[in-house]
């Protein structure tokens, strides 16, 4: 059991503890409609609304998914994420040109872009109407949730600047955008984004680089479990190593394990003591 009993609504800044319960409401995200509004009401939050969108094709994903809970002082916004064998064709299709970004800024993943599209006035305007009392923003998500929520992070600080995050916090989150909309968030974020990668997962390394790349801020989590704000050369491939020796049946599997939500979840848990 966590020694935290609920999130902490006045949280302000990073802290592995706030960390930990944005990863517990990516969880949240992949769950139904009930079980979200039973937990958020738990961690106090008295309003909450629910954005789908069902895809036609040739999206290969079904449907876009994501919450909004809100209290007098905190809102979360929450992406689903989907299994790696979903978006595994999207990450490696080098063929789709990326498309502009957020206010014309850079270049984005085509299919990330359209996902969020599809989602994003619903996501906007009732942040809008939660946001009455001068709450904290704070948008999250898991694998393709974290590639949704670090591209709306971006879209509200570039296009609606009153309703910018006061952070973003993604797991597992695949490469969405170029360098130039990199900078722009490293810049406009410095200190509010941060990429959690835990030891060898595999999809925060696609799609491949030099098109696409990620945000500063890492926090990779190694071997152990262990919070790192930053991973040497050296010693990173030694944990990694590591990371795949773990489990000498099947190392090749080590990058889909360490990317399981739950994974996530239960390391940063462990970091709070």
């Amino acid at each position: 059991m966590s020694m935290l009993p609920t999130i902490d609504h006045q949280a302000n800044g990073y802290s592995v503890a706030h960390a930990y319960w944005l990863a517990k409401a990516s969880d949240l995200a992949y769950k139904d409609e009930a079980t979200i509004e039973e937990q958020v009401r738990a961690w106090g939050f008295d309003r909450l609304r629910h954005h789908q969108t069902r895809f036609s094709a040739p999206f290969p994903l079904q449907d876009t998914q994501a919450f909004t809970a809100a209290s007098d002082r905190m809102i979360i916004i929450a992406f689903r994420g989907t299994e790696p064998v979903q978006i595994k064709d999207w990450l490696s299709d080098a063929t789709t040109p990326p498309v502009p970004g957020p206010a014309k800024t850079g270049y984005i993943h085509y299919g990330f872009g359209e996902a969020l599209e599809s989602i994003y006035p619903d996501v906007k305007n009732s942040l809008a109407e939660f946001r009455n009392k001068g709450q904290s923003v704070w948008i999250t998500g898991h694998s393709l949730g974290g590639a949704l929520a670090m591209l709306a992070g971006a879209r509200m600080f570039l296009e609606e600047p009153r309703l910018t995050a006061d952070g973003v916090y993604t797991y597992g989150q695949p490469r969405v955008c170029d360098r130039l909309l990199a900078a722009a968030c490293n810049k406009g974020f410095k200190d509010r984004m941060y990429r959690f990668v835990n030891n060898n997962d595999i999809v925060p390394q696609m799609p491949p680089e030099p098109a696409f790349t990620h945000v500063e801020a890492l926090r990779y989590i190694d071997s152990r479990g262990e919070v790192h704000e930053s991973m040497p050369l050296l010693g990173g491939l030694a944990d990694r190593a590591r990371g795949m020796t773990a489990d000498m049946l099947a190392p090749a599997s080590d990058g889909v394990r360490d990317h399981s939500i739950d994974n996530y979840v239960i390391a940063l848990e462990k970091n709070l003591s």
